[in-house]
């Protein structure tokens, strides 16, 4: 490794040859100088360490440098072949508004008459409260008995919240984040409306009751899909971690917090036990044990160590294992999501002789002595070389499958929002909130990806309406 045009790891080793030729350093002064160079190994490992070449999230890396678009290949905007749209005028404006000369500047003694008329539209919105109140008919008889019209469904009391507003309070709430306090300003500021905290979340109780039947749908649709992702990240209730575990796929999210990271919280879900596809994940070991189903990994995650392995220990067959998997990803792409058992065939062989040549690259540390005990410890390169050699298949399962993606960022994109979440308001207050916004996150996040707008699911789901997407396949032939 690298740092300020200084090779570390050269350094080291002239350090240790130096001790090894001095015979007249003490073993106390011996021991202590050893005890700073691996000081200085850890310490450079750290400084090296990036999202780039590791697990580590992009968010910790120190000084992060942003990429400019300018420096990109593509140019900003839209991209050739590009359908794009244009602001078009509108048949039927809801206002028209004529502009009629000013007479008094038209020269005298001539005659002028309306020929046509030069239009110009301007698009713009109105936000304001709409107060409906609806007024039933009373009748009574000759008895006395009153009869009274009935009122639209949902219209209960004398006064309340419409639906219209409900869903555009929640909409800001779960799914552009913004703060109750934030909401509340916005609210009292463009349509003169006051809502409570207490209010804005008991509009965001009455969302999470609604879209149980979602929750009742979406968790037998996963556990039968042919590819599931999974993922799961931490996340502060109350100011106590816990976790929120993912299962989703191209067009399902469900989204759930428990306590525990590891079986016992995925059992309490109850989605990954009964997975029977493809689970896709970045083989974290308690996804292992779940064997009705088969495994896939995430090569991002192997291309960043091996990056990692490359840029710290100048191992080759880190480097050229790094270029096969992106050349067999390229050639699947283009072969339009698997390829020929025999193109499959040739490609592990390739795969397998970079592993071969690591062999000799990252040889097993030496047995211990007899009678010591405990496993012998390996660098981390050594310990990619052998799961990347027991989990061939697992690695390489999107060479023949179409359902397997060469990544789990479906599963990492599904997650992401809780992150931005946790920015903006740091932690979930209480469990209850933390449920809510994982119930609508997947509601809403799942409806996006049917096709559906966040704003139009959260419509419907006020109204008391089954989304599309919801209904059986032979309620859609019958209708």
């Amino acid at each position: 490794m690298t740092i300020s045009d200084i090779n570390v790891e050269d350094a080291l080793a002239r350090v240790r040859q130096q001790l090894k030729e001095d015979t007249s350093v003490s073993p106390s002064l011996r021991a202590a100088i050893d005890v700073l160079m691996l000081l200085v190994k850890l310490m450079a490992d750290r400084l090296t360490t990036s999202s780039r070449n590791s697990s580590k999230p992009p968010s910790q890396d120190p000084h992060r440098q942003r990429r400019s678009r300018a420096t990109g290949q593509r140019r900003p905007g839209g991209q050739p072949g590009h359908e794009g749209s244009t602001l078009s005028p509108v048949a039927e404006p809801d206002e028209i508004v004529p502009l009629r000369v000013d007479r008094r500047r038209l020269s005298k003694g001539q005659t002028y008459h309306v020929v046509d008329v030069e239009k110009r539209q301007v698009q713009d919105i109105v936000i304001q409260a709409v107060v409906t109140e609806y007024q039933a008919e009373v009748l009574e008889d000759d008895q006395g008995k009153r009869y009274v019209a009935p009122f639209p469904e949902g219209v209960t009391r004398p006064i309340q919240y419409g639906s219209r507003l409900k869903t555009q309070a929640v909409y800001l709430s779960q799914f552009q984040l913004l703060p109750y306090a934030r909401i509340r300003d916005l609210l009292q500021s463009q349509c003169g409306v006051s809502l409570s905290t207490a209010t804005l979340f008991a509009f965001n109780q009455e969302a999470y009751q609604r879209a149980e039947p979602f929750a009742q749908w979406v968790k037998p649709a996963l556990q039968q899909a042919r590819t599931v992702h999974a993922d799961e990240t931490g996340m502060q209730v109350g100011g106590t971690r816990y976790w929120l575990h993912s299962a989703s796929n191209e067009t399902l999210t469900w989204l759930a917090p428990h306590p525990k990271r590891g079986q016992e919280a995925m059992n309490d879900i109850g989605i990954l036990p009964y997975v029977t596809g493809v689970l896709v994940h970045d083989h974290w070991k308690p996804y292992y044990r779940y064997t009705q189903c088969q495994h896939a990994l995430c090569n991002a995650h192997h291309l960043r160590e091996l990056t990692g392995v490359w840029e710290k220990e100048q191992q080759r067959w880190a480097l050229q294992l790094h270029d096969l998997l992106v050349a067999m990803n390229d050639a699947v792409d283009k072969a339009e999501g698997a390829l020929p058992a025999r193109v499959a065939a040739q490609w592990r062989q390739r795969y397998r002789h970079c592993l071969t040549e690591g062999e000799a690259e990252c040889p097993p540390p030496a047995k211990p002595p007899p009678g010591t005990r405990g496993r012998v410890k390996r660098s981390k390169a050594r310990n990619l070389l052998e799961r990347l050699q027991a989990y061939e298949d697992d690695v390489l399962r999107f060479l023949d499958d179409p359902a397997v993606p060469f990544t789990n960022n479906q599963g990492e994109r599904d997650l992401r929002m809780t992150k931005v979440q946790q920015k903006i308001s740091g932690c979930f207050r209480a469990w209850e909130g933390a449920e809510i916004f994982c119930r609508m996150r997947s509601f809403l996040s799942t409806s996006i990806k049917q096709g559906l707008s966040a704003h139009a699911a959260l419509e419907q789901l006020f109204a008391g309406q089954t989304p599309d997407f919801m209904r059986p396949v032979e309620d859609d032939q019958a209708a």
